[in-house]
C-alpha cells in the first residue's frame, strides 16, 4: 500500500506517536493578525487523539 503524500507534506509524527499539524490561518491577510498571532501559527499543534488515529492509518504507520 502506498502511503498518501499529501498527508505526508501537512503532518509529522514525533518519536512517541503523536501526531502534529500547522494551523491554518497563515497564507494571507497577515497584515490585519498581530504578531503574536502570526508568531504562534508557525508552531506545531497537537492532533486529536481520534483524527491522530486516521492519519496515521493513512501513513501506514
Amino acid at each position: 500500500m502506498k502511503t498518501r503524500k499529501s498527508i505526508t507534506k501537512r503532518f509529522k509524527i514525533t518519536k512517541t506517536g503523536k501526531v502534529l499539524r500547522r494551523p491554518c490561518g497563515q497564507d494571507h491577510q497577515l497584515a490585519k493578525k498581530s504578531g503574536n498571532k502570526r508568531r504562534q501559527s508557525k508552531k506545531w499543534v497537537l492532533v486529536s487523539k481520534w483524527e491522530a488515529k486516521k492519519f496515521k492509518k493513512l501513513l501506514r504507520v
